[in-house]
């Protein structure tokens, strides 16, 4: 992956002056890709690269220019195309001829042939910038799922665009300023955000599926949504889907093994990573090589590991079944509580926001750990939202429930806050809105009956809300490490596919994902295939909860800390008093009382290091 940033804007002198500003904007992205960097800087327009080296090393250089008689376009890309190989043929066909191999070299003229209806022809995940220089205009784009990040900002007659929030904060431009609405995003939806929500003051992120262009001297970058989960008549029977289900999903794996560097897979003894790591095996030992699989475990789980009703066994045993059942070379990573504790701050620095606490930090860790074995890395995130795995999915109460069902704690959170952090915020109503919103944006049938159709409420809820919390962490923690994380379960084409899916499908067997293993039946182990779903794992360790405790009552003893500007002290110390007995989860499965303490660590240190200005 990469990392792309520019500026374009109607004062070409103006883009001229600031040579030193965009130096500073590619220096903050060196973690997201530390093997090359370029720039282009003419007339109106800005383009910042810095690339990780993952296909056509020498022929893959950005910003990439191309000519085609009077017209000329320049491009900086982050992402991976998984179809380059049958867009290349195409656009032979129609003409093209390419000096590499490189998915950069067929975007760009992918783009130069179809224009901005390019985006309806890839298969990958990619966020890039497209300056024609004919027509002075910019156009971006972000893939369908969201896996790449693409954040902008208009100030004055300039759009200014980056991978990360980091590298526009680096933009004179762009202060850290954060308004009424950018409190309710870190004090109520934090670490999720609302879809298009920058955080900062007139800082917003390009959607999923959407593209657009900005023109020089127009009042706002103007986009369109290219893609949309759809409702139709599913048109399978049961043994056709199982059958279409183990297609799609072996072939989204398959798609995604393809580099010029070494590829690994995250394995937890979990389904999804299980499925991955086995069709990725397969593939390898035919081709007469080895897989690398890693895995992240705790110092001291073994011994304080408490089954629950989200987490109900350990997962060593099932790793090493599939490590028996595999031709791959495995490594283990232990964390510590004092690395996890430390990195919290880190992984601030990863993400540019508070996050999920150490299940952002351990995340990080473990690619940091990962990195010197591998650049590419194949991970097993958004099988749940699409297959749905989650408990909101299948506890009919919880489904039933109003409002996000990974957040139902407005009313636990509003009461650390202070009046003056409330101030033009009607917590429950800014809420209420955004559910609304994304419940209108359902596309449903008519004539569906009300369980199929709060089943595809849920399923878009959960891609355009959590799923994105857990695509930020993935990019930004691996990123921070110049580690590729590529995630097979977020193929489009899965996507489609189960949105029309009948629930009684998916729940086959009464189970969830049953569907999923229903198709995946001889691939797996059986104790593997038919495990009780089990979240990320984190530390179990009390010496966790103590280490946080310790840090978050050292900060709230200084009268000056900034947390103190937004959160009551006092509240603050009920939380720490009531130790891991507080049963409310700040949000979603793994953030309960140990995260929701880290959770405010990491709000106090984003407050002072990003300088936020609270206006």
């Amino acid at each position: 992956m990469c990392g792309i940033a520019g500026q374009v804007g109607a004062d070409a002198s103006t883009i001229e002056k600031q040579h030193t500003v965009y130096c500073a904007m590619q220096q903050s992205m060196g973690r997201r890709g530390p093997d090359q960097s370029g720039m282009y800087i003419c007339g109106n327009a800005a383009l910042l690269h810095a690339r990780l080296c993952v296909v056509d090393v020498e022929n893959g250089r950005q910003p990439m220019q191309l000519s085609q008689g009077k017209r000329g376009y320049v491009l900086v890309y982050n992402g991976e195309l998984y179809n380059t190989g049958e867009l290349r043929e195409e656009l032979r066909g129609a003409g093209h001829r390419f000096t590499g191999h490189s998915d950069t070299e067929v975007l760009l003229h992918a783009y130069a042939q179809w224009g901005e209806a390019c985006v309806e022809k890839l298969n990958g995940i990619f966020a890039f910038a497209v300056w024609e220089k004919h027509t002075k205009r910019l156009f971006l784009a972000r893939d369908r799922m969201g896996v790449k990040p693409l954040f902008y900002a208009r100030r004055g007659q300039n759009l200014i665009f980056a991978s990360e929030l980091k590298t526009l904060l680096c933009h004179p431009a762009i202060r850290p300023q954060l308004d009424a609405g950018g409190r309710a995003e870190v004090l109520l939806l934090g670490p999720g955000r609302t879809p298009g929500c920058g955080v900062f003051r007139g800082v917003q992120e390009l959607l999923p599926g959407h593209c657009g262009y900005y023109t020089l001297g127009t009042a706002a970058l103007a986009t369109r949504c290219y893609w949309r989960l759809q409702d139709h008549e599913h048109p399978d029977s049961f043994p056709r889907t199982v059958a279409r289900v183990r297609e799609l999903v072996a072939d989204a794996i398959t798609r995604q093994l393809v580099s010029d560097v070494p590829v690994c897979t995250f394995l937890t003894g979990g389904l999804d990573s299980s499925i991955i790591s086995a069709v990725a095996d397969g593939q390898f030992h035919a081709a007469g090589k080895a897989l690398k699989t890693m895995s992240v475990g705790y110092r001291g789980n073994k011994e304080f590991f408490k089954a629950s009703k989200f987490q109900p066994n350990a997962d060593a045993p099932y790793i090493r079944t599939m490590n028996a059942a595999l031709h791959a070379e495995h490594s283990w990573i232990t964390l510590d509580t004092p690395q996890l504790v430390q990195a919290l701050y880190a992984a601030v620095d990863a993400r540019d926001l508070p996050g999920m606490a150490d299940v952002d930090s351990s995340l990080l860790l473990f690619c940091k750990a990962v990195k010197p074995m591998a650049t590419v890395a194949l991970s097993g995130e958004c099988a749940d939202e699409i297959f749905g795995g989650y408990p909101w999915y299948r506890d009919k109460t919880i489904r039933e429930k109003y409002g996000f069902p990974w957040a139902q704690s407005t009313a636990y959170r509003v009461s650390f806050l202070r009046a003056e952090a409330l101030q033009g915020i009607d917590p429950e109503a800014y809420l209420d809105e955004r559910y609304r919103d994304t419940l209108g944006k359902t596309s449903i049938l008519p004539g569906r009956d009300a369980t199929e159709t709060r089943m595809r409420q849920m399923m878009n809820l959960n891609l355009r809300w959590f799923m994105q919390t857990l695509l930020d962490r993935k990019d930004r923690m691996s990123m921070y490490s110049g580690l590729e994380v590529r995630v097979p379960f977020c193929d489009y084409r899965i996507a489609e596919y189960l949105y029309a899916t009948p629930w009684d499908y998916k729940d086959y067997g009464g189970r969830e994902k049953g569907l999923l293993r229903e198709a995946m039946r001889g691939l797996l182990p059986e104790e593997v295939l038919w495990r009780k779903k089990s979240p990320y794992p984190k530390t179990w360790n009390p010496a966790y909860l103590a280490a946080v405790a310790s840090a978050l009552q050292q900060v709230i003893a200084d009268p000056a800390a900034p947390l103190l500007q937004l959160v009551k002290k006092d509240a603050l110390e009920t939380l720490l008093a009531a130790g891991a007995e507080n049963p409310t989860p700040w949000y979603g499965q793994l953030m309960t009382t140990p995260q929701t303490i880290a959770y405010f660590l990491q709000l106090n240190y984003w407050l002072e290091k990003y300088r936020v200005e609270l206006v």
